[in-house]
This record gives C-alpha cells, structure tokens and sequence, in this order.
C-alpha cells in the first residue's frame, strides 16, 4: 500500500449475510413465519406470502442445504470472519414459544463449527430483519412490552447453546432502520406514528442491554457490539439552514448508538420528544439497565453519504439504503442511485469513533450491480473490485488517523436477495448463484473475478492495494 498504513496483523478480513436473505427453507424443521415472509418488501401492510413478480425468500440462495460448500469458498478465498445471523423463528418458530426448537438449534451448531474448522470466527446477529410475524399478530410486535421479556430469553437461549463457539455478537441489525421502516422490524403504527416508533425503540434498546448483560454473564470472553445503517448527511449547501439540517439528520442516526454506547438518552432527544409529541413508558428500571450494559464495539453499515437540504423542492432527489437524499453533483452512483463516496466511509469512521471512543467494526459495505454469467460461466465484475479497493483504502486512512477498527466484512461475499428490493439481480457477491428474479436457474455457484482479488487482498493483509 505504498506509504499507506498497514491493516493490523489481527484484522478481521471477510464477509455478511443474514439468514432471513440466503437460507431460505422457510418451511422446513419446525421454522415459523417471519414479518419478512409475510411483508416481502417491508410494505405498510401484510400482502399475500411471498409477492409475485420478484423473487422472495423461500428458497433464497437455499444456505440452508448449502452452507457447507458455500462456507468452503469463503474459506478459499481466506476469511477470518462471516457475519451472519440466528433467524429468531428456528428457535422459538412464534417467538413466544415454552420450549426452543432443537432443530433450528442443531442447524446454527453446525453451521459454526464448519465455520471453526474452516479458521472462521462467526460474527453472529441476534436480530437482522426476521422478526417472529405472530409476536405481531398477538403482541404488537415491539410496541409491546412483552417483546423485550422474549427477546432477552432467546438472546439467553443461544448465549447458552453457542458460548464456546461464538465469541463476536450484535445485537440488532441496522437499528436506526425502525425511523424509517418501522414495519420491516416489526413495528405496529398507531395514530402518532412516532409514539409507536420511538416507544418501540426505547424497548429494542432495553432488549439490546439486556442481551448484552446475558453475553457478558454467559460468555465473559466474548465481545458483544451495536449495529447503525450509517452515513453522514452532507448540508446541500454552505447555507447555515442546510448545514443544520445535516446536524439533525447525523442526530437522528446517533440517538440508538448514543444510548447503547453511552448508556443514557442525549440531550436532543427532549425537544425531538416534545416537537413529536411522544411521551414514553419507561419503566423505573430502565435507566440502570441501559447505564450499566454498555456495548463492547460499535459496528455499522456503509454504502454511502447522502446530502440533505432545509428546502428540499426543486431538487433532485436519489435512493439509500432504506433512506434517501439529496443527489450530491460531486460524486457517482451505482445502478440503483446509490452514490459512491469511499471518503464518506473514513467520515463515519471519525464521527463514531470521536463520539465514542470504542473499537469500530464494519460489517457491511458492497457494491450491489448487474452481473452478466458469460458463457464460459466467468463474470468480470472490474467495476466492484474498484468499488471496494477504494472503500479499503478508505478504511485503512481511517486507522492511520488512530482509529481502532476491528475488521471489514463485506456484504454479500455470495449474491444473494436484496432486502431494499428483493431482487436477485441486485448482485453483491464475490460468488454468483445462478437464480434470477422470476426464480428461473440452478442455484449453482461461480466464482467472480472479484473472487480472486478479495483472496489476495487477504492472503497480503492489505498489501496488494
């Protein structure tokens, strides 16, 4: 790398998946319905299973069947992490359930130990997007108290069955997603759509404590982390009205790291209350458990930077990762309108590095495009090799500035099914599953160009950027 600074010797080089996006096998072993079979693009009501016209969760990239093989590429290409998740409805299929599914308990022991045998320690996610369905049929879903109860006793359940083999955990995935798709984490809207939000929030974020109390009771050696959607959000302008706009969007994004890393609610948080006229239950416990049961790293998705204004009219708008912006004139986009900042992700860095001063740990960032299968079944996907070459790069400023970053796992290391879009041919993955969005192929695995870049840029810690 040149006079760039070198990764540290023990950094985490690998990949992310989630259950609810590569397993598939809804059906099978005793697995009950998630709010991701029944919403499948998260939409404000439940539709019929599985939507027609895109291809869905069901089968998935069929993990499931597959994990071995698949766990073997990742080996191949030399990973030292796989982040993944338990889908919550193989152990308890209601979420409510008196006794755990050994099934759905065997299936996630197998899976961690061909990950131990191929060198790969599991980075594994309490809750990515699967939110049991009938806790929101019977409950509410998280605007019920209940749910934190629930949710601390699975959390116990796999701490328990996994301690010795999972030493890395996160609570919940993306979890300022609920601002934005409440109804994708399984959130109820009542008539103050942000009462029901921010009181669902408080509980994820009680559950989240809580989680990590159990990790550290359960498995002392461990290292349990919170998870942001991230991006900084640049002022449209020099104008003093975009470059405060841009200071709330960020507070909005930091309010649930502020609380799991510091343990308490920001000041900002009183007048957003007021303005949105929520008022909380919070039960007299709640404040000991969330000071006491801090995180031990904070980790986040990065994809992009998004630029925000205090007019937005007349201005063109692009998509995010579950969010949307402004379009910013100075940088490029993906297919899809997602722009590509590399230095936005060094930015990020910064601002939870320098608010927390807690190991940071990416665990996703990637570059979701079309991929063309050739004939002789190779695709030449130069355009993510660029992508993420200059994310790394990123990424290692960002240590040579002094900040303490854990690893970098790449999302979707194998294509799998987009949560923003449910698409197939939203493609992540260094390896190519041959199934399209009307559901037409084999499921078969290819190896990408980017395949062979990523093994290097493992096998030389950094070097051959």
């Amino acid at each position: 790398m040149g006079n760039e600074v070198e990764f540290p010797k023990d950094f985490l080089w690998g990949g992310a998946i989630s259950a609810i996006q590569t397993e598939g096998a809804f059906d099978k072993d005793g697995r009950g319905l998630s709010v991701f079979d029944v919403y499948p693009k998260g939409g404000p009501t439940p539709t019929i299973p599985f939507s027609e016209g895109r291809y869905n969760y069901k089968e998935a990239i069929d993990f499931y069947s597959n994990y071995k093989d698949d766990i073997a590429l990742f080996a191949e290409m030399g990973f030292k992490v796989l982040r993944t998740s338990i889908s919550w409805t193989r152990i308890f299929p209601s979420g409510d359930d008196v006794e755990p599914n050994e099934k759905g308990l065997q299936f996630y022991d197998d899976v961690f130990d061909e990950l131990l045998r191929n060198g790969i320690q599991p980075l594994v996610t309490l809750l990515h997007l699967d939110f049991p369905y009938s806790l929101v049929e019977n409950y509410g879903g998280w605007n019920n108290r209940k749910t934190v109860e629930l949710f601390e006793r699975y959390a116990r359940t796999v701490f328990e069955r996994y301690k010795d083999k999972v030493k890395y955990w996160i609570t919940l995935n993306e979890i300022n997603i609920i601002l934005h798709r409440p109804h994708l984490v399984g959130v109820s809207l009542g008539e103050n759509k942000y009462q029901s939000i921010y009181q669902s929030a408080h509980h994820q974020l009680v559950a989240s404590a809580l989680a990590v109390k159990a990790c550290h009771e359960i498995i002392p050696d461990a290292k349990i982390g919170c998870m942001l959607g991230a991006m900084p959000f640049y002022p449209y302008s020099c104008k003093p009205e975009d470059v405060f706009e841009g200071l709330l969007r960020d507070q909005s994004t930091f309010f649930f790291s502020d609380i799991q890393a510091k343990g308490y609610y920001p000041y900002f948080t009183k007048k957003l209350f007021k303005e949105k006229k929520v008022t909380l239950d919070i039960q007299p416990e709640d404040e000991r458990i969330l000071s006491e049961n801090l995180v031990d790293f904070v980790s986040f998705s990065y994809y992009m930077s998004l630029t925000i204004a205090k007019d937005l009219h007349g201005k063109e708008t692009t998509s995010g990762n579950l969010f949307g912006g402004l379009k910013n004139p100075y940088i490029p986009s993906s297919e899809w309108g997602w722009q590509i900042d590399p230095l936005g992700l060094r930015i990020t860095m910064h601002q939870l590095y320098q608010r927390y001063e807690k190991p940071l740990f990416i665990v996703e960032n990637g570059l979701g495009s079309f991929d063309k299968l050739e004939e002789d079944k190779s695709v030449h996907d130069q355009y993510r090799v660029e992508y993420l070459k200059e994310h790394f790069k990123a990424a290692a400023n960002g240590i040579e500035d002094g900040i303490e970053l854990l690893g970098f796992a790449v999302w979707g290391p194998i294509d799998l099914v987009s949560a923003s879009t449910g698409q197939m041919n939203k493609r992540y993955g260094f390896i190519y599953v041959d199934k399209d969005d009307d559901g037409n192929g084999n499921l078969e695995r290819y190896k990408k160009d980017s395949f062979y870049w990523y093994k290097e840029v493992i096998a030389t810690n950094g070097e051959s950027l």
